[in-house]
């Protein structure tokens, strides 16, 4: 065996053997959604079920209204992507590509705004939001991730990698600016804009303080403070619990491997110029 060979066999053990402790909570996960109470309890555990059932995914969905905050989630989610993806691209564009007095000072501003904590935050956005009569509904859930200084950083990142020349041959045969955004520069962008696209759904889909605090009824509960409120109830039914978390993390496991490679493009891609 070369040399070569074996240093790639000892990568992939060590790679197999850090994936494992990740993907054996979800395993177990999946394994205790669909086995009734008395194989979740028992010892030794096993994880492939004796009695399979999907009776557990049946009671979640008469127990609480987790239709609605499935779809309370799936519309706030693509309420703040769409916002986030559009919002950071332009503004990246501006930052990379448009030179202005204070661009710099500006750019260093928003991503110090990184370094202020959610928690410092949160009292003067739920002001905000009782202002605007936002309390207790989709907007209110939404509004405060509409901006993403990090979604700026990436795009601007990226933007800087796209040639200037292209754009100002565009410039010189007379295109409109939005015309050269959306029709020539945004195309370009589309791996960074999948992985933009998965961190904020990531993120945005399992947020649960600010959901907690700015909703007061099931009218716009999200999946993560449903799925609290489920487990506070019944919290011996551990296979119920099971099947509500198989529930909201199944949207993340299809995003992803439906944009895969856009995303790991993006990753590779990002930040490849200062």
């Amino acid at each position: 065996m070369s040399r070569h060979r074996a240093v790639r066999l000892l990568l992939y053990a060590l790679l197999v053997g850090g994936a494992i402790p990740m993907v054996l909570p979800l395993v177990w996960m999946l394994s205790s959604a669909v086995k009734p109470l008395s194989e979740v309890m028992k010892v030794p555990p096993s994880l492939i079920p004796e009695q399979p059932t999907l009776d557990n995914f049946a009671v979640v969905f008469t127990q609480l209204p987790f239709g609605r905050y499935l779809a309370n989630s799936v519309i706030v989610a693509v309420i703040v992507v769409v916002g986030v993806v559009f919002v950071s691209a332009m503004a990246g564009y501006a930052l990379a590509k448009f030179p202005f007095r204070g661009r710099e000072v500006l750019f260093m501003a928003m991503l110090a705004s990184l370094m202020v904590p959610f928690q410092v935050r949160m009292i003067p956005l739920y002001l905000m939001s009782m202002k605007l009569h936002l309390t207790d509904t989709l907007a209110g859930v939404a509004f405060p991730w509409l901006f993403d200084a990090f979604g700026i950083f990436l795009m601007r990142q990226f933007f800087h990698t796209i040639p200037t020349d292209i754009i100002e041959a565009a410039r010189i045969d007379g295109t409109s600016e939005p015309r050269i955004f959306f029709e020539i520069v945004l195309p370009l962008t589309r791996p960074v804009l999948a992985a933009l696209g998965i961190f904020t759904l990531v993120a945005n889909w399992e947020e649960f303080l600010w959901p907690l605090i700015v909703t007061n009824s099931d009218v716009s509960r999200t999946l993560p403070v449903g799925l609290q409120s489920f487990s506070d109830q019944y919290i011996a039914n551990i296979h119920w619990q099971m099947a509500g978390a198989t529930i909201a993390v199944a949207p993340l496991l299809i995003a992803f491997l439906v944009f895969q490679k856009q995303f790991i493009q993006g990753i590779a891609m990002t930040g490849l110029k200062d």
